[in-house]
């Protein structure tokens, strides 16, 4: 069943019930006030006979007699029975049945003055009446024609209310339902349109500040991630067979050439080593491939703890020294002293950091002439800041801003071995660890990038 229609259902049966309670109270209470109304003029009868019938002293039946024949009963139905109080039957106006008054009924009445109860569909009363030290018993039931005949009335008149406002409600509720449900059809039909083709820079539409439009707010978001997960993968796919395509073709031409004729042993060996080469660039350009597919993840899917700064650039140096044929240096020195070790510990992903340092000091130690990175640490409240700076060739300040683009090179460093995918590499890991980078160059005296991570 559609949301609307259970929304029009759900609406009509609650208003329904209420409706229903409502006229079932106003039945009900109508119905008291009639009964309590009625046994009140039944009362008020009794008593009025009472009061005709004793006179100085005497009860006058023959009084009553004559008054029955007139306009005396005017009520429908009417039983009056006058007893003395030896429950002897003075009166009736009952001709041909047969009286029955239950004994225990009579002291009853006797005892407590006043009794009241319905009789064969109709209401009865009887009081116990003193004046002029005479005494009787009156006895008067009827039935409420006109009072029973109104209650019918009524209910009739609610069943038809009641059938004719479930129908409006229908109406209603299907209405309102159909309007309420409108923003969520218009959103269905505009997802419906969406797919891999159209996915960029496709939204839908969001109106007003309600859970509906807070729900288009979220698909859009939910649009714009799949929009980038779409292009990360295209770009991935793209840079991949772009940039691996160069140093397999270099191989396989160069084992092509060499597998034409017969060559010497150094030809051999002098192959090997430009092929040993291509491999060492392919191997570092699909490793570089994979730390910027895996950087591209959020921060839930890594694993994070304590990791010691200090410690963990302290350990660069080696790693540094094996990915380098030449002898590179590692500088590091704190700008002042930590108090304890909280001051330089950083809550990340161990192995992202290590990528992240490792390229920096690559780099600075790669294009420094003395192959030397000056790496300085410093603290402040809530932040470690680490500065790489190196002497080297420097970056052009119109390229300042490209620098981490994915495989972006600049122009003075088109000599260097490298892919451009280091830098672009590192920003991803700290924007992992909610940190920032920033980089200030002079061509020709050296770079320096400051990177800023919290601590604990």
């Amino acid at each position: 069943m559609k949301i609307k229609y259970k929304i029009a259902l759900y609406y009509t049966l609650s208003a329904a019930l209420l409706l229903v309670a409502f006229a079932t109270l106003a039945y009900y209470f109508s119905a008291e006030s009639r009964k309590a109304e009625y046994l009140e003029r039944l009362e008020y009868r009794a008593r009025s006979i009472a009061n005709v019938i004793i006179d100085e002293g005497h009860v006058k039946i023959d009084l009553l007699r004559k008054l029955d024949k007139t306009t005396f009963q005017d009520l429908y139905k009417e039983s009056i029975l006058v007893y003395n109080p030896d429950y002897d039957l003075l009166y009736s106006n009952l001709r041909d049945t047969a009286i029955r008054t239950h004994r225990s009924l009579l002291d009853y009445i006797k005892q407590n003055k006043l009794y009241s109860a319905d009789k064969d569909g109709g209401e009865e009363v009887g009081i116990y009446y003193s004046e002029n030290n005479v005494d009787v018993i009156v006895i008067v039931a009827s039935f409420d024609k006109y009072g029973f005949q109104n209650l019918q009335n009524l209910q009739q008149i609610l069943a038809i209310e009641l059938l004719l406002a479930v129908i409006t409600l229908v109406g209603i509720g299907y209405f309102f339902a159909r309007k309420m449900v409108q923003p969520i059809d218009k959103l269905v039909q505009q997802v419906d349109t969406i797919n891999a083709n159209n996915l960029q820079d496709t939204t839908v539409a969001v109106k007003g500040k309600d859970e509906i439009a807070q729900l288009g707010a979220n698909f859009n978001t939910m649009l714009q991630r799949l929009s980038e997960s779409f292009d990360l993968q295209k770009s991935f796919v793209s840079n991949a067979s772009h940039e691996l395509r160069t140093p397999l073709a270099a191989i396989i031409s160069q084992l092509q050439v060499s597998l034409s004729k017969d060559r010497s042993k150094e030809e051999y060996q002098q192959l090997l080593n430009s092929v040993l080469e291509d491999a060492e660039n392919l191997s570092e350009l699909t490793n570089g491939l994979l730390q910027l597919a895996q950087s591209e993840l959020t921060q839930q899917k890594f694993v994070f703890s304590n990791v010691r700064i200090d410690e963990l650039l302290l350990e660069m140096g080696n790693l540094i020294r094996l990915k380098q044929k030449t002898s590179p240096k590692v500088e590091i020195a704190f700008a002042r002293v930590p108090e304890h070790d909280l001051l330089v510990t950083c809550y990340g992903n161990e192995s992202l950091l290590k990528v992240l340092f490792l390229n920096l000091l690559d780099n600075a130690c790669k294009f420094s002439p003395d192959n030397t990175a000056h790496v300085t640490i410093d603290f402040y409240t809530q932040h470690i800041m680490i500065q790489v700076k190196d002497n080297g060739i420097g970056i052009p300040a119109t390229e300042l801003n490209k620098i981490f683009e994915p495989f972006y090179r600049c122009q003075n460093a088109q000599q260097a071995r490298g892919h451009g995918l280091g830098l672009s590499i590192c920003k991803k890991i700290i924007q992992i660890h909610q940190g920032h980078i920033t980089v200030t160059s002079t061509v020709g005296q050296g770079t320096t990038f400051t990177i800023i991570l919290p601590h604990l």
